[in-house]
């Protein structure tokens, strides 16, 4: 009679349930394991037989087959050793387990019997919490991540002694987290940046609306020290929101402190990373960059350093906030609703349209932008210009620099507003605006719109970017708290498109 024991695999961001099934028969001796199975599960056999010799119980010389169904699901990782071990030991009667079907059992095992960690674990529990399973057994070192949900009963081990004790003599609690909140604080703070006012309004209207923003001036204007900043304006993390992200460290192993992701994600790549890195992929379909900063911030610094065909691989996540990734192993889609903010300076030299003097001509600094294409200066929300800051600004102090926490008073508030005007929608932010929502929430009165309709006759504008000035523009109101898109509102978001000065986008 073959022993089922429940576990799960991964697939992207989800997770299914996987019954591992252990029969043991008279033959010759042989461990084979089918079902689908990777490399490192295939090989799970010899850590499996070590881990069971080495904690003093005896290995069958027998025909032992191990299947993993569903069969016609791909399963990969070592997550499967620990239920494979406990089902050769159930098997052949060296210890009896009555309410095994009530548990899921995760983890990988060493040679000696210790049980090592494994990658999505939090997914795993989450998926078993879906389809009825409340008891967990995991590795110690998953516990914290595992433990994040309420309804979730953890029981950690240490190595498979401490398992098959538990077992036996059922002498252990489930496991409980200290719900205690860690208490943290930005150490960087827009109080720290001397003037750049208009810049840092542009960046306040991004935040409050999660638009795109780049940032454009010469080198050591403050454009990657305000960028920098910006987490410290957004608004804290949903529950919904943190378990998402969370999810996805946890997939990736990147999940270092094992607690729930209480911080919007930072992501700041260097301009050398491949297409691969930032979109995501490889043989094992891991998110790149752009899931992994999901419902945060994705800043490409020197962003005209970056390869091309890199950037324009942004076009489609940034339209479609999720990335789909086919390889010979399968198809994974995962979240990637970011907020894309650059900086670049505006030609090679750096020191166009700035108090120095530029070296560049005009054939110069248009080869050079050329690397950013329309279609994706299309998809940009918002164009700001870093100016130099002059010595007598600096030591007169001559502005009143306004700290990050009443920048973020002011952004909350004007999200609070589109959180109750999406109420019914599945999004809540303007940038998430789809086109029936901005004919119902961006009416413009005629004086308004004659303004608009001059722009957009003038300077061609493409439907994207006449809907973009009036997502900006809507949330430029709801930060004046007013109902309706005003003319000044309007002035505003059309400013914003300026690109360099030099035209509309």
């Amino acid at each position: 009679m073959a022993i089922v024991i429940n576990s799960a695999a991964l697939s992207g961001i989800n997770a299914f349930i996987v019954s591992v099934e252990v029969d043991i028969t008279r033959g010759l001796p042989c461990f084979n394991i089918v079902g689908l199975a990777d490399t490192a599960v295939r090989e799970s056999k010899e850590r499996v037989r070590s881990a069971i010799i080495n904690s003093g119980f005896n290995f069958p010389v027998k025909r032992i087959t191990v299947n993993l169904a569903p069969a016609n699901l791909r399963k990969e990782g070592s997550l499967y050793d620990l239920p494979i071990a406990i089902g050769i030991l159930i098997a052949t009667k060296q210890i009896a387990f009555d309410t095994l079907n009530e548990y899921i059992l995760l983890g990988e095992l060493s040679l000696n019997g210790n049980i090592n960690p494994v990658n999505g674990a939090l997914t795993i529990v989450l998926e078993g919490l879906s389809n009825g399973y409340s008891n967990f057994i995991v590795p110690l070192k998953n516990a914290e991540e595992c433990s994040i949900t309420e309804k979730s009963q953890i029981y950690p081990f240490e190595n498979l002694t401490q398992l098959i004790n538990f077992i036996k003599y059922r002498d252990m609690l489930p496991y409980h987290r200290n719900q205690a909140k860690s208490k943290f604080r930005y150490t960087l703070d827009f109080s720290d940046v001397s003037g750049q006012t208009a810049c840092k309004r542009a960046i306040e209207v991004a935040a409050a609306g999660k638009h795109n923003i780049i940032l454009l001036g010469p080198p050591g204007s403050g454009k990657t020290m305000m960028a920098k900043r910006i987490p410290s304006i957004l608004p804290n993390l949903s529950y919904k929101e943190a378990i998402e992200i969370t999810k996805l460290y946890s997939i990736c192993g990147q999940l270092n402190d094992n607690n729930l992701i209480a911080r919007r994600p930072f992501r700041n790549p260097h301009h050398t990373c491949t297409k691969t890195s930032l979109i995501g992929g490889s043989a094992k379909l891991i998110p790149g960059e752009v899931s992994l900063a999901h419902t945060g911030i994705l800043f490409l610094d020197e962003m005209l350093e970056f390869n091309k065909n890199v950037l324009e691989a942004l076009r489609q996540p940034l339209e479609d906030k999720a990335v789909m990734i086919s390889r010979t192993s399968g198809t994974v889609i995962y979240p990637c609703n970011f907020m894309l903010v650059g900086a670049l300076n505006p030609c090679p030299c750096g020191f166009y349209g700035s108090s120095r003097e530029c070296t560049c001509t005009d054939y110069d600094r248009k080869k050079y932008l050329s690397k950013l294409s329309g279609p994706l200066l299309d998809r940009i929300d918002i164009f700001t210009f870093v100016n130099d800051i002059k010595y007598s600004d600096l030591t007169n102090n001559k502005f009143e620099n306004e700290s990050s926490k009443t920048i973020r008073k002011r952004i909350n508030d004007a999200r609070m507003i589109q959180k109750e005007r999406f109420s019914k929608c599945n999004f809540y932010c303007n940038s998430d605006m789809r086109s029936e929502d901005i004919k119902k929430y961006c009416k413009l009165d005629s004086k308004t719109s004659s303004i608009l309709e001059l722009v957009y006759n003038k300077y061609h504008l493409s439907i994207r970017a006449y809907n973009k000035i009036l997502k900006v523009s809507r949330t430029i109101a709801d930060l004046d708290k007013k109902e309706n898109i005003e003319r000044e509102h309007i002035l505003e978001a059309i400013q914003y498109r300026n690109f360099l000065n030099e035209n509309i986008i």
